[in-house]
C-alpha cells in the first residue's frame, strides 16, 4: 500500500512539474500602444522658377598694343578731306597703327601742292589728278596713289532749274538766267573743275554779274551759297555734312548730280626726299601703306553711312584711277 502511494506521490509531483513549465513558457500580451497619428499631407511647394540661364562670356578680344610714337607727321590737303570730319575720325587709328600723329593743313588742291612744292609738309592728299601728275613730273612728289572718291553736284534752290544729271545744261542756264553763282575762286579742286566745265563750254562766268568768288573753303562757300539762295559747285560730302550738321542747317538742295563729268578723285603723294632730304619720308610712306590698306579702305567706305545714310567717299585704293 506504501508502494502504491509513492507511485502516485510521484505521478502527481511530476504533473506539477509539467503545469508549471508549461505556465513559465506562455508569453503575455503587452496592451496596445495609442495608434500612431495619421501622416499629415504636406502642401506641395510651387514650382521652383526656372534658373536664369547663365551667359557664357565670350573671351575678350586682346586689345591692340598702340604702336609706340615716333613723331609727327606733315600732311597738306584739301578742305573737304577736313570739312567731312574723315580726317579727324583717322588720326586717332592712324595714331594707334603707327605711332605718327599726323598733323595737317586744309587748304585748296592748289595751295596744298604749293607747299609741298616748297617741302613745308612731307605728304600730300588732293584731288585734282592732272595738277598731281604736273607735281610729279617737276619732281616734287614721288608717286602718286589712288585712295577714294566722291563726286561733285551743284547745290542751289531747287527752283527755277529743276533736278538733273546734265551738268552743261545747268552751267549754260546759270550763265543764260544770270543766275547767282558763288565759287571757291581759290584753285582748289572743285574751282579746278568748275573752270573746265566754262572752258568746255566756251562760257565766261564774269558774263554773270550774279557770279561771285569766295576764295574760302567748301564749308565757307556752301554757307555763303545758302545766304545768297545762289547755286554752287561741291562735294558731296562736305554738302551731307553741312546739309545735316552744320549751325544753321543749309536750305540749298541737289540739282545737279550723276553726271560722269563730276567724279572727284582723291590721290596720295610723298613728298620727293630727294628734293628736300630733312622731310619725313618714312612717315609719309607709312601713311600711304595705311590709307591704302584693307583695313583702312573699310573704314573710309563705311565713314558716314550711320550718319548721312550714305558713306561719304568710296574707297578705290590699287586702281588707275
Amino acid at each position: 500500500m506504501k508502494k502504491t502511494r509513492k507511485i502516485l506521490s510521484l505521478i502527481l509531483g511530476l504533473l506539477i512539474i509539467a503545469a508549471a513549465a508549461a505556465g513559465c513558457g506562455k508569453k503575455e500580451e503587452l496592451p496596445a500602444g495609442p495608434a500612431e497619428p495619421a501622416a499629415v499631407e504636406m502642401p506641395e511647394a510651387p514650382p521652383a522658377e526656372p534658373a536664369a540661364p547663365v551667359e557664357s562670356e565670350k573671351p575678350a578680344e586682346p586689345e591692340q598694343t598702340p604702336a609706340e610714337e615716333k613723331g609727327v607727321l606733315l600732311m597738306a590737303t584739301t578742305t573737304s578731306t577736313d570739312d567731312t570730319g574723315l580726317l579727324d575720325y583717322l588720326k586717332p587709328i592712324f595714331l594707334a597703327d603707327t605711332g605718327w600723329d599726323l598733323q595737317w593743313d586744309a587748304v585748296g588742291t592748289g595751295e596744298a601742292l604749293k607747299m609741298g612744292e616748297n617741302g613745308d609738309v612731307a605728304v600730300v592728299l588732293v584731288h585734282a589728278k592732272a595738277s598731281e601728275e604736273e607735281f610729279i613730273a617737276g619732281g616734287y612728289g614721288v608717286e602718286r596713289f589712288p585712295v577714294m572718291y566722291n563726286d561733285f553736284i551743284v547745290a542751289g534752290p531747287a527752283q527755277p532749274i529743276a533736278h538733273t544729271d546734265n551738268i552743261e545744261a545747268v552751267f549754260s542756264r546759270i550763265i543764260k538766267e544770270q543766275l547767282p553763282f558763288v565759287s571757291r575762286g581759290d584753285d582748289s579742286g572743285t574751282d579746278k573743275k568748275e573752270k573746265q566745265i566754262w572752258k568746255k563750254l566756251a562760257l565766261d562766268p564774269a558774263q554773270d554779274p550774279e557770279y561771285v568768288e569766295s576764295g574760302q573753303g567748301m564749308g565757307a562757300t556752301l554757307t555763303m551759297a545758302d545766304e545768297m539762295k545762289a547755286y554752287c559747285l561741291t562735294d558731296r560730302g562736305t554738302y551731307l555734312k553741312m546739309k545735316k550738321d552744320a549751325t544753321v542747317p543749309l536750305e540749298l538742295e541737289i540739282v545737279c548730280e550723276g553726271d560722269a563729268n563730276l567724279l572727284n578723285q582723291y590721290g596720295v603723294i610723298a613728298v620727293n626726299p630727294d628734293k628736300y632730304p630733312d622731310i619725313n619720308n618714312v612717315g609719309a610712306n607709312d601713311f600711304i601703306d595705311w590709307i591704302c590698306s584693307e583695313k583702312v579702305q573699310q573704314l573710309i567706305g563705311e565713314f558716314g553711312v550711320e550718319e548721312y545714310g550714305q558713306a561719304l567717299f568710296v574707297p578705290n585704293a590699287g586702281t588707275d584711277s
